[in-house]
């Protein structure tokens, strides 16, 4: 019979993967990760749009010619006018009116802000009321940054209640650990890339959660159906029965996965890339780089995290010890599988007549007691068919 692919075999669950064996290696290469990202955060920060550094933001016509020259323009304008202030980004967005470049800057006076949008104008040959222009301040930023804040701590508290009640107190914390790790490396991506940092970011955040909690509890749950009574029998460890659902779900997983990343690739490639829709960047980037990596977190990091808290409870170690003793045991021959059969004994095996006597004299099970049959052709009646009746022909 032909062997199944890697691809069948996982559709089945009968892939193998040592997932939880080799829980130490996702461990150590998460906390690297971790590592980064936080010294990422602490040397090189982010990359804050105007709504949360402050700055303004001016609007120019699409029809003033490309965006890399229209950015160039502005560049000069404010290094006449405004020292020291230059573009932040620049990008094309569209709206009823028609397309536009926006070019985002530092903080300008309103004094600096008029007199830019004048030179602008004579630059490049428009009417100054063609320019539209706006400020916004840091404050706005910093009361949105403390309300995702709190919202993401109040999402972490009522997500731990529920997985408290659906499941138990250690997938609770190995869910809410995972969602944080989640969290760490895709803000370590920002950092480390230098990605603008929008309020369409933070929405983007606030959305992977979901996606990232969904992962964890389908996998727990066929965890939890894989563990259910697993102290009543010596046959595999609480890891192994966890390794056994992290592959019965993988594919699910992935699949999940691969169906919420296409839309929200088609989103950032197309929509941003190809089509100029700057709008949609900050979002469908946010999207993709976290379910990538809730995906990644919530089959390498979830349930491993998991079995380690679980094989500290003393019930479950226990249990891991008597399978690990009963497994010694059949390797040394000490104790017969169920169902097998047992060993003949050797032949060059000295043999006890009287035994031997005795097993032959003794009766098999179900045998009728042995003894002579009474005589007669039926049994001890008498013969000629009359039973109790008189020998002899009728009358």
């Amino acid at each position: 019979m032909a062997k199944s692919g890697l691809a069948a075999r996982l559709y089945r669950g009968e892939a193998d993967l040592n997932i939880v064996g080799r829980r130490n290696l996702w461990f150590g290469v998460a906390g690297v990760l971790v590592l980064v990202a936080v010294l990422s955060f602490a040397i090189s920060g982010f990359k804050l749009g105007i709504e949360f550094a402050g700055g303004n933001t001016f609007q120019v016509p699409a029809s003033v010619g490309t965006l890399d020259r229209a950015e160039q323009t502005v560049d000069e304008v404010l290094a006449d006018e405004a020292p020291g202030v230059e573009v932040v980004s620049a990008q094309k967005v569209g709206s009823t009116s028609g397309e536009f470049y926006e070019m985002r800057t530092g903080q300008l006076s309103a004094e600096q802000a008029n007199a830019a949008k004048a030179a602008m104008a004579e630059e490049f040959g428009i009417q100054a009321d063609q320019i539209s222009g706006s400020q916004v301040s840091e404050a706005w930023g910093s009361q949105v940054t403390s309300r995702a804040f709190l919202g993401l701590l109040i999402f972490i508290a009522v997500v731990s209640i529920y997985l408290v009640l659906r499941f138990e107190w250690r997938m609770a914390v190995a869910a809410i650990i995972s969602l944080l790790t989640n969290l760490v490396l895709t803000a370590g991506i920002y950092s480390l890339v230098g990605f603008e940092v929008t309020p369409s970011t933070i929405i983007g955040f606030l959305t992977i959660l979901g996606f990232a909690l969904y992962d964890v509890v389908v996998v727990f749950d066929k965890v939890q159906e894989n563990t259910r009574g697993i102290t009543a029998n010596n046959n595999v460890t609480y890891g192994e029965a966890s390794n056994l659902a992290l592959n019965q779900s993988l594919m699910r997983s992935l699949n999940t996965s691969v169906v919420a990343l296409l839309p929200v690739g088609g989103l950032l490639f197309i929509g941003a890339g190809l089509l100029g829709a700057g709008t949609l960047k900050d979002l469908g980037l946010v999207l993709f780089v976290g379910m990538a990596v809730a995906f990644l977190t919530s089959i390498l990091l979830a349930t491993p995290l998991l079995v380690l808290l679980k094989n500290m409870d003393p019930r479950i170690n226990a249990h891991n010890k008597r399978v690990q003793a009963r497994r010694g045991a059949l390797a040394r021959g000490e104790i017969t599988p169920k169902g097998a059969p047992r060993a003949a004994p050797a032949a060059d095996a000295p043999i006890d007549p009287e035994a031997a006597a005795l097993a032959g004299a003794a009766p098999k099970v179900g045998a009728r007691p042995a003894g002579k049959r009474p005589s007669g052709a039926r049994g001890g009646r008498p013969a000629g068919g009359g039973g109790n009746r008189p020998g002899g022909k009728r009358r």
